[in-house]
C-alpha cells in the first residue's frame, strides 16, 4: 500500500465506496452480510418447520427454533448466560407474570399486532386475563390452550375414571404415566388431597411430597414431551395417564389407533394458556411482533389446531366427541414457592423415600 505514497491511517480513511469497486473488478470475493436471526424459545408443535419457512422468506431472516419439555427448563434456559438471548418466548399465563415480575420481558408493541383483531372477544380484553398485563402494559398475547385431562385406554376401562385419584389406584401399578414437572406435579397432588393449587401451606409439603413419592412408585414412567408419551403409552400398554398437553396428546394417540377416552376428573384440571412474549434482551421488537402478528394469521392458527389438536385464540374448539369434561377448569397461577417445589421434586424422582419428606 506504501507504493500508492498512503499512510495506513490515510488509507482506513478513504471512503469505502472506493475501495468496494476495486475489490469486485480484482474478483474477490466480499465478506457476506449476516443474515438477521430470530431467536425462538418453544413448545413442541408450535412453529413447525414449513411454518418457520414461510416467515424467513416473507422476512428475509432466519429463525432458529428452540424447544422445551418443561417450565423448568424454559426458566433455565431464559436465564442462561452462556447461550444467546432469546427474542421471543412462548409460556403459560402463570409464567409470563413470574417473568414480568423479574423484569424479563418487554412490553408488547400491540400496535404492531393487528391480527390481534381477529381473536375471540375474550383474548381481545388482554387486561382481564390474569398475569399478562401490568397497568397499560401488556406482555403476552395468547396463542394457544388446553386443559390436562386425563386420558385412558377405552379396553381396560369398562367406565371412564372419574377422580385423579386414579393415577395413585394400585390396580393400575406400572401402566400410569405422569408428566415430568415440578409445579404442575405438586399441584395435582394438592388437588387430589382437596387442597388450593397454588398457594401450598408450608405444613402441607412433607405429606403432598410423600403423596408424590406415591405416585412414583405407581407409574411407569414420568415423561416429558407428547412423543415421549405416545411410545410409552403404546409400548407399555398404559391404562391412564395424566395429559399435561391435553387435547394434543388426545389427537396424537387416536391418530396413532389407540382407542382411548378424555375426561376432566371431578376435582377438576390443571388448564393453561400459552402466550407469545417479547424478552427484555432483544434488541428486534418490531421483527418479533411481525413473528406474533404471523402466528395469528387464520392459516397458521388453524393448522396449528389441525396439526397439533391445540385450541386457538380465533375460533372455537371444536367439541370433543363422546368426551364431556366433568370438572372445572383451573387456570393456572404462579405458585408460593417455585424452588421449593423443583427442590423437593428432584429429591422425589431420584428415589427419596416418604420418610425423609
Amino acid at each position: 500500500m506504501y507504493a500508492f505514497g498512503a499512510s495506513a491511517r490515510q488509507l482506513r480513511r478513504r471512503d469505502v465506496a472506493v475501495l468496494l469497486p476495486l475489490a469486485v473488478a480484482l474478483g474477490r470475493p466480499l465478506p457476506a452480510r449476516a443474515a438477521t436471526v430470530l431467536r425462538v424459545l418453544s413448545w413442541p408443535g408450535y412453529a413447525d418447520p414449513d411454518i418457520v419457512a414461510t416467515f424467513e422468506k416473507r422476512q428475509g431472516v432466519k429463525v432458529e427454533i428452540t424447544t422445551v419439555a418443561s417450565d423448568d427448563v424454559l426458566r433455565a434456559k431464559l436465564t442462561s448466560l452462556t447461550t444467546p438471548g432469546f427474542d421471543l418466548v412462548a409460556a403459560n399465563t402463570a409464567e409470563i407474570a413470574r417473568l414480568v415480575a423479574r423484569r424479563l420481558l418487554a412490553p408488547l408493541p400491540l400496535s404492531n399486532i393487528p391480527n390481534t383483531q381477529r381473536q375471540l372477544p375474550r383474548f381481545r380484553n388482554l387486561q382481564s386475563i390474569a398475569g399478562i398485563a401490568q397497568g397499560t402494559d401488556v406482555y403476552g398475547m395468547p396463542y394457544t390452550y388446553s386443559e390436562m385431562g386425563l386420558i385412558y385406554d377405552r379396553q381396560q376401562f369398562t367406565v371412564a375414571p372419574q377422580s385423579i385419584g386414579v393415577l395413585w389406584d394400585p390396580r393400575w401399578r406400572g401402566r400410569v404415566l405422569a408428566f415430568d414437572g415440578s409445579s404442575h406435579g405438586f399441584s395435582l397432588a394438592a388437588m387430589n388431597r382437596g387442597l388450593p393449587p397454588f398457594n401450598i401451606a408450608a405444613s402441607q409439603f412433607g405429606p403432598l411430597a410423600r403423596d408424590l413419592v406415591a405416585l412414583r412408585r405407581n407409574v411407569r414412567s414420568f415423561y416429558s414431551l407428547p412423543e415421549e408419551s405416545l411410545e410409552l403409552f403404546r409400548k407399555h400398554r398404559i391404562a391412564v395417564m395424566h395429559a399435561n398437553y391435553g387435547q394434543q396428546q388426545l389427537k396424537q394417540l387416536r391418530d396413532a389407533g389407540l382407542d382411548v377416552g378424555y375426561v376432566v376428573p371431578r376435582e377438576g384440571a390443571l388448564a393453561w394458556l400459552d402466550c407469545w412474549a417479547i424478552t427484555r434482551r432483544s434488541t428486534q421488537a418490531g421483527l418479533a411482533a411481525e413473528w406474533i402478528n404471523y402466528m395469528l394469521e387464520p392459516s397458521v392458527s388453524r393448522e396449528l389446531t389441525r396439526r397439533q389438536g391445540l385450541a386457538n385464540t380465533l375460533e372455537e374448539p371444536p367439541a370433543l366427541s363422546g368426551d364431556a369434561p366433568a370438572g372445572a377448569i383451573v387456570w393456572l397461577e404462579p405458585v408460593e414457592d417455585e424452588a421449593r417445589r423443583a427442590q423437593l421434586w428432584q429429591r422425589i424422582l431420584s428415589g427419596d423415600r416418604p420418610a425423609r419428606f
